[in-house]
């Protein structure tokens, strides 16, 4: 129950990731507040909010402000809303380029900035999920990993701004993660290599503890045999 009292707020909560987090935060003794872009039911033991759309600043502020005048504040935060595209620079369009940034930077920077402002005097804790083919990428995951290095460079930043409020910010980097989706796009690989949801989530839950006060702007490979 390490995580008792505290009040984390977890974006794309209904997805495969953020169901195994949600889930293991509430069994170590969190309040966890579910955000989607859609409605939906989330897990159980798991508080629900109205979808909100976390491309948009304004309305991330209001969604965080309810949440926190409910729960009396936020304590933590784990960005997982995003998206992925697998798609060639010469025969792709930026269009892609610029959804992904909207999917993957701008929701992590509007979530971060709306729960900043409800964090208590004694501290918070922000972790976001990255990638880690964002530090080499492959052919035809250009767009896709531009936008989790920015999702790296918007974490290393914020952790140098927010030491002085006693709030780390750190980013786990996962490499190809064990869902349906992924087998499905890749029947012919060795899914024992990859990162199981409930493996990933451990090590976030163990930067949302206080075991972890002393790491800040870490950039963590979590990329089980890949």
């Amino acid at each position: 129950m390490e995580l008792k009292d505290k009040v984390i707020v977890v974006t794309g909560g209904l997805g495969t990731l953020g169901r195994a987090v949600t889930a293991a935060a509430a069994d170590a003794g969190a309040t966890v507040v579910c955000v989607d872009c859609v409605d939906g039911e989330p897990t159980k033991g798991v508080e629900p909010s109205p979808a909100l759309d976390l491309g948009d600043a304004k309305a991330s502020e209001a969604g965080f402000a309810a949440i926190a005048s409910q729960y009396g504040r936020i304590d933590a935060l784990v960005n997982i809303a995003g998206g992925f595209a697998w798609e060639t620079v010469a025969e792709g369009t930026l269009d892609t380029w610029d959804r992904l940034y909207q999917l993957n930077v701008r929701t992590a920077v509007n979530a971060s900035k709306a729960a900043l402002a409800h964090f208590p005097v004694s501290g918070g804790r922000i972790v976001s999920v990255g990638a880690a083919s964002a530090v080499k990428a492959a052919a035809g995951l250009g767009a896709y990993t531009a936008s989790k290095s920015g999702v790296a460079r918007f974490t290393e930043a914020l952790a140098e701004e927010m030491k002085s409020r006693n709030i780390t910010v750190n980013a786990v980097l996962p490499s190809i993660i064990d869902t349906a989706p992924n087998r499905a796009d890749m029947p012919d690989e060795d899914f024992s290599k990859w990162v199981t949801p409930q493996a990933l989530a451990e090590v976030i839950l163990f930067l949302l503890s206080d075991r972890a006060e002393a790491v800040t702007g870490a950039l963590i490979p979590v990329t089980g045999r890949v």
